[in-house]
């Protein structure tokens, strides 16, 4: 991906989080973090089976060695709605949107260095450097202050 295009991606992905856990809380606030999560995956399901046929045709064809996935793979949305009920509860309480969007920011961070680490997801395993850890440091540093702010 182009160093261009990096930057403008990263702040839409950082804006469409905030403001759909911003809606996901606003839906808890009127029924229950649970029911909450639940309309948000099933929106998800939705969007989800209307742009498959739109980009699968679009997609390579698979190569020799792709088999399928581990069944574990199928166990991502259980953590999925779990963080959602808990970013819903969280966000109607004292953190507000702020300290949940730095909670939901820190968990990315830590579950992504380990992720490298350990090469998961079939990523390339990498060594957690310094710089890895300085950065994760500053980010748990913002967001504690945030959240002792709160």
């Amino acid at each position: 991906m182009r160093h261009a295009t990096v930057f403008p991606l990263a702040i839409a992905g950082g804006v469409l989080l905030t403001l759909m856990t911003q809606a996901n809380a606003v839906l808890a606030g009127y029924t229950d973090p649970l029911y909450a999560s639940w309309a948000a995956h099933a929106i998800g399901a939705l969007v989800a089976a209307a742009l498959v046929p739109v980009f699968a045709r679009r997609a390579p064809a698979p190569g020799p060695d792709d088999g399928r996935p581990p069944l574990w793979y199928h166990l991502g949305g259980v953590p999925g709605a779990l963080v959602v009920v808990l970013s819903a509860i969280a966000v109607n309480s004292e953190l507000a949107l702020a300290g949940t969007v730095a909670l939901m920011l820190t968990g990315q961070m830590i579950f992504g260095t380990v992720s490298d680490h350990l090469g998961l997801l079939h990523t390339p395993r990498r060594r957690v450097t310094g710089m890895d850890l300085a950065v994760a440091g500053c980010v748990l540093a913002g967001s504690v202050l945030i959240v002792a702010g709160a």
